[in-house]
């Protein structure tokens, strides 16, 4: 082989190498704000489903969905603004809203009855959409969707998560833990 010919196979073989290596690093650890955001009071968002009770108030007590649009319709007095905000900070707007005309001193507590789903895709046996369950770790949530198929890397995930209103992807162990509304990708092993 001519020397010309030995540069022209190694240049393909560092190109082949590189573009190997690069798809590695598409996505990258996460952030220190990404981890941050597991111990923060959750923040409601769409599709969250609400246990609401106003004490000795029946007719107002009941189910209620954060909307498309990140509100609640609320008896008496409409959408209230609920994207973002803890479940003591939604409690006190009703109660405020409520003691504007309705009733003298609302008592209003709230949990919530169904979070919103998590996504679990990539390397899985049954990528799709599954109820989250307060605790899930990312190892859970792929249990849940079937376990991993036997090209998966089996050691970290890539997370998609919305944090101060920004959505952001990170790289991180199977034992972290995973919110409401994440997005999980198992991505692909090399070898």
């Amino acid at each position: 082989m001519s020397t010309a010919a030995h540069k022209r196979t190694n240049a393909f073989a560092v190109a082949i190498l590189s573009a190997l290596i690069g798809g590695c690093t598409h996505s990258q650890p996460a952030p220190k704000g990404f981890s941050e955001a597991t111990v923060q009071p959750y923040r409601l968002d769409s599709g969250d489903r609400l246990r609401i009770n106003v004490f000795e108030q029946a007719s107002l007590s009941g189910s209620y969905t954060v909307d498309q649009a990140g509100y609640v319709a609320f008896p008496l007095i409409g959408a209230v603004p609920s994207r973002g905000h803890t479940l003591p900070e939604l409690e006190g707007m009703i109660a405020a809203k409520l003691r504007q005309g309705f009733l003298k001193d609302p008592d209003v507590t709230i949990e919530v009855d169904r979070y919103r789903s998590v996504f679990i895709m990539g390397e899985v046996g049954q990528a799709g959409q599954y109820a989250y369950v307060p605790g899930m770790t990312v190892q859970n949530a792929i249990a849940v969707a079937g376990g991993f198929t036997p090209r998966a890397n089996q050691a970290t995930a890539d997370i998609t998560r919305k944090i101060n209103g920004r959505v952001i992807t990170g790289r991180v162990p199977i034992t972290d833990p995973v919110l409401a509304g994440d997005t999980v990708y198992v991505r692909e092993r090399l070898f």
